[in-house]
């Protein structure tokens, strides 16, 4: 039997193995799990549930600042703020106390820049860990929303801040680190109503974001290459890993599609937060297809497997060699 890479699982796996299997039926699920989907949406009390939940297992350093960041941004991604989360906290053998706080300093910390009560969670030291995994489930109450399947035909697709983020942040020493969060942006966003749908740039990173808000949307789309905006820092590491900075894990950038003639529009009204920028379109044939810069057209089968998991294993291998 073929074995599993690391990172997340892809798609047509995940859709046949694990989102059939989802235990006893519920006519209060609004939006139940599907591939590309951020978060999922329950009935209660004539409002909505908007809920989600993460892990951060290849980060070391300010692993709880990213663990509430990513998984608050994927509720975000409809159009709420997030209010509550718990946090599951596993720690390697070896872990001493300081190391507990540390991670519940940082687990603090964000939570209250962005708005978050912590209500709960579970903390523990886990045999055969050689580090720690933080899982946060973040979740709020909202009368309406959006999600990552309501991109429509010929809506424009749009960036915010640059792709590769959050991969800077963690191959490049922290860098963008303080950028990791799309809570503003999306709420603002979400306000013009002019956005359709939104989706947050994780593993795959730009590529793999634009392609799972189509897979979900059942569209086709264009996404051209020299239109995202590339930070030169992130330039700079992905050119001496040798890496595609749109595949490289984005938390940070918010994909939004919307309204064809309303892009400057949005940028008005995001410009006090952060820069967006069109990169593409949402089609109505299911051909999927990046537009390099020198004008060739790659028709996109999946998505891609992130750069980042390539890189530590490529670290990893060359360890074991030595």
């Amino acid at each position: 039997m073929k074995r599993l890479s690391l990172g997340k699982l892809p798609i047509d796996i995940l859709s046949s193995a694990v989102l059939r299997l989802t235990g006893a039926p519920s006519d209060k699920i609004v939006t139940p799990p599907k591939a590309g989907l951020d978060f999922a949406a329950v009935k209660v009390d004539g409002k909505y549930m908007i809920v989600s939940a993460d892990p951060v297992t290849g980060v070391v350093e300010n692993i709880g600042r990213y663990a509430v960041s990513v998984s608050a941004n994927d509720v975000a991604t409809s159009g709420a703020r997030p209010q509550f989360a718990e946090s599951v906290v596993l720690l390697p053998e070896g872990a001493n106390v300081r190391d507990v706080k540390r991670l519940a300093v940082q687990i603090h910390t964000q939570a209250k820049r962005i708005g978050i009560n912590i209500v709960g969670g579970h903390t523990e030291v886990t045999q055969g860990l050689t580090r720690p995994i933080v899982v946060v489930t973040a979740f709020c109450f909202v009368d309406d929303y959006v999600s990552s399947q309501d991109a429509k035909q010929d809506d424009t697709i749009m960036l915010t801040k640059s792709a590769g983020l959050e991969g800077t942040a963690v191959l490049g020493g922290g860098k963008f680190l303080e950028d990791i969060s799309v809570v503003d942006e999306a709420v603002a966003a979400y306000r013009t109503g002019y956005v359709h749908a939104m989706h947050d740039c994780t593993e795959g990173g730009v590529l793999g974001a634009v392609f799972e808000m189509s897979l979900a949307s059942g569209l086709g789309f264009e996404l051209h290459e020299k239109l995202v905006p590339v930070a030169p820092e992130t330039g700079a590491l992905c050119r001496k890993l040798s890496i595609d900075p749109l595949k490289l894990i984005g938390s940070g950038a918010l994909l939004l599609s919307v309204e064809q003639g309303r892009e400057k529009d949005l940028q008005r009204v995001l410009s006090p937060i952060c820069k967006a920028t069109a990169v593409g379109r949402f089609t109505k044939k299911e051909m999927r297809v990046l537009v390099r810069k020198g004008g060739r057209r790659n028709i996109v089968r999946s998505a891609p497997e992130d750069e980042l998991w390539r890189v530590l294993a490529d670290s990893s291998r060359r360890s074991k060699r030595l």
